[in-house]
């Protein structure tokens, strides 16, 4: 076993930990649906997140800290994520817009621009768009100088 083996990167663990806020919103009507299930199998790839670590942040959620990402391109597309397990069933209600209002301010936007940014993430995923088409109108509301 190699000591990459023992101590998982932090960019694993930050993986993980996004991956356990995903499963938090699916779980806040307190059942995983099969579209849900769906998704959150499709994230543990893309985010090699393994079977184990799987089983275990399903059963326990709570116990992986929220880790946001450092750099805007990793902060677009973990508010993609969200958003998308948020709005899976096309219904904006008033307590999913709250909720990813918190989640774009523990992301790290700009307090300033996060109504406007929730706004635009809301109006995609009731379009369902690409990533890319995400980023680039999340970057029309909230522009970073390079």
């Amino acid at each position: 076993m190699s000591i990459s083996d023992l101590y998982p990167t932090g960019l694993h663990e930050q993986n993980i930990a996004h991956f356990a806020t995903i499963v938090r919103l699916a779980l806040l009507d307190n059942k995983i649906d099969a579209k849900e299930q769906e998704l959150l199998k499709r994230l543990a790839v893309r985010l090699d997140i393994n079977k184990n670590e799987f089983d275990a942040i399903l059963k326990n959620p709570k116990n992986y800290p929220v880790n946001p990402p450092v750099s805007y391109e990793k902060r677009l597309e973990c508010l993609y994520d969200l958003t998308k397990m948020l709005f899976l069933d096309k219904n904006p209600t008033i307590d999913k817009t709250s909720m990813l209002d918190r989640i774009a301010v523990g992301l790290g936007f700009p307090l300033e621009n996060v109504r406007k940014i929730v706004k635009e993430a809301i109006k995609f995923f009731l379009k369902e768009p690409d990533i890319e088409d995400f980023k680039n109108a999340i970057k029309k509301v909230n522009p970073i100088k390079h």
